[in-house]
């Protein structure tokens, strides 16, 4: 598995307004991925800050790249929990998206996700997540 093997996953697995957020790998290991998500005026509200929308959709699609990284491959799959907590706003900076895969079984998998600027480092989200493996 490579970097550009996770961001192919994103044209291939994902919808286009999925897409459309500009989401990179910055990098992965077994269970785990980490994703950019550029700050863009179009996700943005007053003052600069990303709207939740957008957070919450960058951490439904970076678990399931660290779903695809500790399974080696793609399985389908279901999001059926997302708990999002917002800690901050997070203004005029790129996000850094790191996913986690707790514990993946045959047909549920558990996660936790941490958003935080990608220049203070600051934690602004937290998610934790169910999936249904299909």
């Amino acid at each position: 598995m490579t970097n550009e093997q996770l961001q192919g996953a994103l044209a291939e697995y994902f919808a286009p307004w999925v897409q459309d957020l500009g989401l990179k790998v910055e990098s992965f290991t077994q269970g785990t991925a980490t994703l950019r998500l550029p700050q863009n005026a179009r996700l943005s509200r007053v003052g600069g800050m990303l709207c939740g929308q957008a957070m919450m959709a960058a951490a439904d699609t970076a678990m399931v790249l660290a779903l695809i990284s500790h399974f080696g491959e793609f399985k389908p799959c279901t999001t059926v929990q997302l708990n999002t907590s917002f800690l901050k706003p997070l203004s005029n900076q790129d996000a850094l998206v790191e996913a986690r895969v707790l514990r993946a079984g045959k047909s549920l998998a558990f996660g936790e996700i941490d958003i935080r600027g990608a220049d203070d480092g600051k934690s602004v989200c937290r998610a934790s997540t169910t999936y249904a493996l299909l």
